[in-house]
């Protein structure tokens, strides 16, 4: 019945609104004698009540309500086609209905049997934008929860919260998120409430008539402004639950004293900067104490007075620099990270639990020795020896003190008869203690330390052992798994990526029969035996990357549960014998020097993904290629076909890798863009984007964004409104689908500093969320991103603080996400905003490469590290896999997206002056670029691509043919009337001369070009049979021009639904005409960027951040109706003047039916395959098939303009 009032209550029309079940006029009679008479009657079965009118034909005189819920509807023998309705309760009212027809009679009856037998206790009416209860909903005297959060409740009118006493029966009332902006006195006079949430409703002051609720148990009062609380609140006897955490309270209130049913001291994210101890003493029923995220500067106890009551502490995210519990001798556990702490002293009585990460600790005292600890972290301090007490722990399973600047491990540590993990990896270990006797150890982790062996007794001693992790170390070999042919061994997870392990290490590997992950990359192994790895036979994921094999051995094939094989960047020359394994799933076999492959007859329906990208000598036959179609993701290289688009592209001074790996994830949640020539200016684009757990919105801001980006740069040359404007415009181009989904973005434009093709160089680089980029300037790593995390960012925080958003225990806006800046998850404004961090750097010839990666890859791999990774491998696509190959045996288990380019910038193109003493830069050679068979000498748009499969398009197919208006433009509006040209500006590495601050444009932009339509393709299929929740479009129509083969075929090159050309259609003297109209609007040619307000070019809305923004768009009349207005669509977003632009994107959807208005994903089948063999056929075919749309006039080209 739940359903079904959530159902009925929606606002669509006035008989849902009313939950009228059945309704007519008919003889009724009030009562079981027979005093009262027949009479005509309109009857009403609404919702679990019988209404009974008093006048025939009309509702508006008295209306007789009759509770039917526990009641009784008999039938009456005595008169044909009659019903007996009855309440329930020693009040029970009784009403006789004479129907017309037996078919009245039957409906009535059935419907009315199913009222009675129904409870409606709990009603949830949250997120529908209502602005009073409906009316009807009083007459269910039986409801005892209601849920209205997130709503627009008022207090006045029919139905506002003034009727909310009618309820007689209500214990929960949820009110929070309404905005209320005052304490509803009214609901003090319902004194049943047992719980009442009023969170988030920017009240400031609580009524003394709260004390009327002596019911009370539960109160929430979280995310408001209140300061303080009244004295009557002391009065409720059975409250044991209060909430007041991000407030304004500077002290604990005095009134908790009185409370001596509440344990719980919640006020995290208020003002306290000092913690006094004998506070709490003197509140002795608190024992779970949340002060986190509060700015507590220190905590100090001025008595000698023990406080013994509190067990449970959380200090997380504050700024204390010392912090001396001692004096809370029955503390259980402790939560200070992130802090400044230089020295930690606690109470090790009952000690349990200490999370201490993040500080900058150099010991930590705890006296006595704490022997019910169980687990502790306290990892990235700066702890050079762990103390003595540690090893003396009698019950101690968990140690964490990764990141610290460790150089040896107690003896007595390893040997515990407790531990069970220990985490000890980046410090500068260079030995492991010997085993002296049998321990539990089951997972240990020494990875980035400087051992150069491990103990021999390894693992004979540690028979428990499952997880071993010694990547990036100085390993020579391994220690045996036993000391007789028989192996006890339990390890079922081997780590050993990075060392200088040779094949001999095979032979070691057998008695770990039980392995089921193995990684090995990046070692010297020249072959790998073969005898030993049949042993194998439980091997699931095999990693041989980076070595220099020649070949994988044929016993592969006894590893039957295999299903991941990773070998890229070895010597490979044979297809290995992995296609028989009936598990296997994916394989990646690029950057090798495979010839041919030899195929069984039928592939296992398990394969999912192939990787051949990088061999150079591979031929594919055509009955190859057809075994190869049923493959979901296909990765291939083709071989350059000559055009007169070689020489754009020999010049472009950058190319491009990319990888993306999906982990221990069913999906790949990570896209990258890339494109290496932006427009015709010799400019480019990259990007990544990540969504978490959705795959959804990282696939739609692929295939949007540069085009969006290609829009607004013909309305503005202000980097920062550019690219602002781009953010906002795709976040609002999400449409439904980014109203609770949303994803990390970073976008990266190459551009020149004047319209000039050889002029200087810069990087303009923006980004939401987590997703990072770093330029390697003369060896070293120069961040260029902002990182938007909750822990990561102090400003941010205060922001999402100040505007009262719940933070949870795990740093989440609401529980949902880390970030506080997202393209997407609308539903989370104005806590979450799409407005992006923009910065701009000049581009010098000390540039060798730039890395793009999402926070997985960045949270396992410093940038010093990615940045000598790169530097030691030289080719990008190589450097991509070892980036991702690395952070996966790191311990990564999500979806990793990286992607490095290689810069190449010229004495030219360089922002600074020549240097006097001049060197060869340090750069990434070239990747082939494959070049894409153009249908005719007229078009003169070519892909640009890295390496792949030849995708080819017609010149008269754009991206609005192929999907919907979101992707086709970025614009809904006028196009400007020209370009704005952009400033020269100079290196900030050589400081150069100025001309007196003006800026001088330059010559007229290129010429414009038709539209090319291009698809970014990934690791993971996007199409609508493979989505998991349904939201994929599926009425995907083949593309004019594109041969298929009919298979979900994934190729390597760099193409997106982008225009990333002017469009064609605008005469040369209109257009010319327009940039001179543009001129005269500066002095003299001067140009203006400071202060400067931007008309967003798509939706006429302000959506620039610089200068005069909201005052002049509350001016502007296109923009003002936006102020203050409600949102239609069921959001309940209450929109304020610093967050318009998440309005306009809840409202874009309107145009179109489903949840995106961006262009359908056209499916991967839709990929051109041509065998060698039958290149110059299909090339010949292809031109006289498109022969007459090249002959032919093009279409008129609607250009708005003015």
């Amino acid at each position: 019945m739940l359903s079904c009032i959530r159902l009925m209550l929606h606002p669509v029309n006035a008989d849902q609104q009313e939950r009228t079940l059945l309704k007519g006029i008919f003889s009724v009679r009030k009562g079981k004698t027979q005093l009262h008479k027949w009479a005509e009657r309109q009857v009403i079965l609404c919702g679990t009540c019988l209404i009974v009118a008093s006048v025939k034909d009309s509702l508006t005189g008295k209306m007789h309500i009759l509770p039917l819920v526990g009641g009784k509807v008999e039938e009456v023998k005595r008169r044909q086609h009659c019903l007996m309705f009855s309440s329930a309760g020693s009040q029970a009212q009784t009403y006789f209905v004479n129907f017309d027809t037996l078919a009245d009679y039957q409906r009535w009856h059935r419907q009315a049997s199913k009222v009675v037998s129904q409870t409606v206790s709990m009603v949830d009416l949250s997120c529908y934008s209502l602005e009073a209860v409906p009316e009807y909903l009083f007459y269910s005297q039986d409801i005892t929860h209601l849920n209205l959060r997130h709503n627009f409740m008022s207090l006045q009118g029919p139905g506002g919260l003034l009727h909310l006493p009618r309820f007689s029966q209500l214990r929960s009332l949820n009110l929070s998120h309404n905005r209320l902006g005052v304490f509803p006195e009214c609901v003090c006079e319902i004194l049943t409430l047992t719980e009442l949430n009023l969170s988030c409703n920017n009240l400031h002051t609580v009524p003394v008539q709260i004390g009327n609720l002596q019911s009370l148990q539960t109160l929430s009062l979280d995310g408001n402004h209140l300061t303080s609380l009244p004295e009557e609140l002391g009065g409720l006897s059975q409250l044991n639950s209060l909430g007041f955490s991000f407030n304004n309270f500077s002290h604990i209130p005095a009134v908790l004293e009185s409370l001596s049913a509440v344990e719980k001291l919640a006020m995290a994210g208020n003002r306290l900067e000092s913690l006094e101890l004998s506070i709490l003493a003197r509140m002795s029923h608190l024992k779970n104490i949340d002060l986190r995220l509060n700015g507590l500067q220190w905590v100090k106890s001025e008595s000698l007075d023990a406080v013994s009551q509190v067990t449970h502490l959380d200090l997380r995210d504050n700024c204390l620099d010392a912090l001396d519990l001692s004096p809370i001798c029955n503390l259980e556990t402790l939560h200070c990270q992130r802090n400044q702490l230089g020295t930690l002293t606690l109470s090790g009585f009952t000690l349990r639990m200490l999370h201490a990460s993040n500080n900058r600790l150099t010991t930590v005292n705890i006296y006595p020795v704490p022997n019910q600890l169980t687990h502790m972290d306290i990892s990235q301090n700066l702890l050079e020896y762990l103390p003595d007490w540690v090893c003396d722990c009698r019950k101690i399973e968990m140690l964490d003190i990764t990141h610290n600047l460790l150089s040896e491990l107690p003896s007595r540590l390893l040997n515990s008869l407790s531990l069970r993990k220990l985490l000890s990896g980046n410090n500068r270990l260079q030995r492991v203690p010997d085993l002296l006797d049998h321990v539990p150890l089951e997972a240990l982790d020494l990875q980035h330390n400087n051992l150069a062996e491990l103990p021999e007794s390894l693992f004979y001693k540690a028979l428990n052992l499952k997880y071993l992790n010694m990547s990036a170390n100085a390993l020579e070999s391994i220690p045996p798994s036993s000391q007789s042919e028989e192996s006890l061994s339990t390890l079922q997870e081997l780590y050993l990526t990075g060392n200088n392990l040779n094949e001999n290490c095979g032979a070691l590997l057998v008695g770990h029969q039980n392995l089921r992950v193995l990684h090995i990359a990046y070692n010297q192994l020249l072959s790998f035996p073969a005898s030993k790895l049949s042993k194998l036979e439980l091997l699931e994921e095999l990693n041989l990357s980076g070595n220099k094999l020649k070949t994988i051995p044929s016993t592969v094939s006894s590893c039957k549960r295999l299903h991941t094989l990773i070998a890229h960047s070895n010597h490979i020359t044979v297809f290995p014998e992995i296609l028989n394994l009936p598990e296997i799933k994916l394989v990646d076999l690029s950057c090798n020097e495979l010839t041919e492959i030899q195929l069984p007859d039928s592939l296992p329906a398990t394969l999912q993904e192939l990787d051949l990208t990088g061999n150079s000598s591979l031929i594919l036959e055509h009955k190859t290629l057809n075994l190869f179609s049923h493959i979901p993701t296909l990765k291939l290289d083709q071989k350059p076909i000559m055009t007169t688009g070689d020489s754009q592209s020999a010049s472009t001074p950058w190319n491009h890798a990319y990888s993306e790996m999906s982990g221990q994830r069913n999906k790949l949640c990570v896209s990258v863009l890339t494109v290496d020539q932006f427009g015709d200016s010799g400019e480019a684009c990259y990007g990544i984007f990540d969504g978490d757990r959705n795959e959804e919105v990282p696939r739609l801001l692929q295939c949007t964004m540069g085009d969006v980006l290609c829009e607004e740069l013909q309305h503005s040359s202000n980097d920062n409104v550019y690219m602002c404007n781009t953010f906002l415009t795709s976040h609002r181009k999400l449409g439904m689908a980014g109203q609770k989904l949303g994803a990390s973005a970073l976008l990266c434009y190459i551009h020149h500093e004047t319209s000039d093709a050889g002029g200087y160089l810069s990087l303009t680089v923006a980004n939401v969320g987590t997703c990072q980029a770093v330029l390697c300037r003369d060896g070293r790593p120069v961040p260029i991103s902002k990182v938007y995390s909750l822990e990561s960012c102090t400003e941010e925080m205060e922001r999402v603080k100040l505007s009262k958003a719940i933070i949870t225990e795990d740093n989440k806006v609401s529980g949902v996400t880390c970030c506080s800046r997202l393209l997407g998850c609308s539903y989370l404004s104005p806590w979450v905003l799409p407005k992006p961090w923009v910065h701009t750097k000049p581009l010098c010839s000390q540039d060798e490469f730039l890395i793009l990666g999402n926070l997985a890859l960045f949270k396992r791999i410093s940038y010093q590290e990615a940045v000598c990774t790169v530097q030691a491998v030289r080719d990008p696509r190589a450097a991509a896999k070892k980036l991702c190959s690395l952070a996966q045996s790191y311990g990564c288990k999500d979806n990793i997206g990286a992607v490095v380019v290689s810069l190449h910038i010229g004495v030219d193109s360089c922002t600074c002056e020549p240097p006097i003493s001049t060197t060869e830069p340090r750069s990434l050679p070239p990747v082939p670029m494959p070049v894409s068979l153009t249908p005719g000498p007229t078009d003169s748009a070519t892909l640009s691509s890295s390496s792949g499969i030849v995708s080819e398009f017609n010149s008269e197919t754009s991206a609005s043919e192929v999907g919907s208006e979101a992707g086709s433009t970025a614009s809904d509006e006028h196009h400007s009337s020209g370009l704005v040209l952009r400033p020269e500006r100079r290196c900030s590495l050589h400081p150069a001369t100025t001309l007196c601050g003006i800026m001088v444009p330059g010559s007229a932009g290129p010429a414009t070009h038709p539209g090319l339509f291009q698809r970014q393709p990934s690791c993971a299929t996007f199409s609508s049979n493979q989505s998991d929740n349904g939201l994929d479009s599926d009425d995907e129509a083949p593309v004019e021009g594109v041969i298929s083969n009919g298979s979900k075929l994934e190729v390597e090159v760099d193409i997106h639904c982008c225009a990333f050309q002017i469009r064609s259609g605008v005469p040369e003297s209109h257009k010319d005409s327009n940039l001179e109209k543009r001129g005269s609007d500066y002095t003299n040619g001067k140009m203006r960027r400071q202060n400067s307000v931007v008309v967003s070019a798509t939706n006429g809305c302000l959506l620039a951040v610089c200068g005069r923004e909201i005052a002049d768009l509350k001016k502007s009349p296109s923009t003002s109706s936006l102020f203050g207005k409600k949102l239609s669509n069921g959001s309940v977003v209450a929109p304020e003047d610093s967050h318009n632009l998440i309005e306009v994107a809840l409202e874009a959807p309107k145009k179109k039916s489903g949840y995106f208005t961006a262009p359908a994903q056209p499916d991967p089948e839709d990929q051109l395959i041509v065998p060698p063999s039958l290149e110059q056929e299909v090339r010949e075919q292809l031109r006289d098939q498109h022969w007459h749309s090249f002959c032919s006039p093009p279409p008129p080209v609607a250009y708005k303009g003015n």
